[in-house]
């Protein structure tokens, strides 16, 4: 059994997001095994990256904070190798097409496999172009997350039928951001999902309080956390560890409190 596979084994999976690099690398390092120890399942890394076209201001902002302050790709390989060292909670990065390709997508998963990612997510890249990044994923062990939106309708079933690790179903139309009202009907869409395979469902964009992950943990298997985390980050700097571990504790238990 993967580390993905038993992030969701027995519980509904907490799945934090950080932009790698924000505000700076020596952060994020700290941040990442305090945010497994308070209760986070998954944790994504963003590569800040110069167009970040799925996300809001609050991510574009900490991605444009990151590479100002020299975060590199190769930096964050190399954070990760020493977060290796202190937590085995599955990592996924979520980058985009294009940076993988200037590093060279070979290079880039081999390195992924060799400092302990588990898998990666790339919004930009549609499901009839999956096959650019798969033999290299499936070579070096590394899941290709699936993204499912509420404008995928027909192809839902299409991209579920494939899944690798987890479905991050996108709750919202749009960018990433905190919502205070999502209404889209997530329930039907994992309901679809769950007709034809038995990955697990993850659901994401917007999930900022506890009752929230509450809520969207009773229809899916996980729920997703990114925002509202880079938020705590603008306001508290480089002293957010402890302001993010809370956070993460109090997002743990209202999803366990439905439970």
């Amino acid at each position: 059994m993967s580390r993905i596979q038993k992030a969701f084994e027995n519980k509904k999976a907490l799945i934090a997001f950080v932009t790698g690099g924000y505000p700076d690398i020596e952060t994020t390092e700290r941040l990442v095994p305090a945010m497994a120890a308070a209760g986070a399942d998954l944790i994504e890394i963003g590569i800040p990256f110069s167009d970040p076209v799925a996300e809001g201001t609050v991510i574009q902002e900490a991605d444009e904070c990151a590479l100002k302050g020299g975060c590199t790709t190769d930096k964050l390989f190399d954070m990760i190798t020493r977060i290796r060292e202190k937590t085995d909670i599955p990592l996924l990065f979520m980058t985009y097409i294009n940076p993988i390709y200037v590093y060279g997508k070979e290079r880039f998963l081999s390195k992924c496999a060799k400092c302990g990612i588990d898998g990666i997510i790339v919004p930009d890249m549609p499901f009839e172009e999956k096959d650019e990044l798969a033999e290299a994923c499936e070579i070096h062990g590394i899941d290709s997350i699936s993204l499912i939106a509420p404008t995928s309708e027909e192809r839902i079933t299409m991209i579920a039928k494939e899944a690798k690790g987890f479905i991050y179903c996108v709750s919202s139309l749009g960018v990433t951001g905190v919502r205070t009202d999502i209404k889209t009907d997530i329930g039907d869409i994992v309901q679809k999902i769950r007709e034809v395979t038995d990955v697990p469902c993850a659901i994401g964009f917007g999930i900022s309080t506890p009752e929230q992950a509450g809520s969207f943990s009773k229809l899916s298997d996980g729920v997703i956390v990114g925002s509202a985390i880079i938020k705590l980050i603008s306001q508290s700097g480089n002293k957010s560890v402890n302001v993010v571990a809370e956070y993460i504790r109090k997002m743990r238990k209202g999803i366990d409190d439905t439970l």
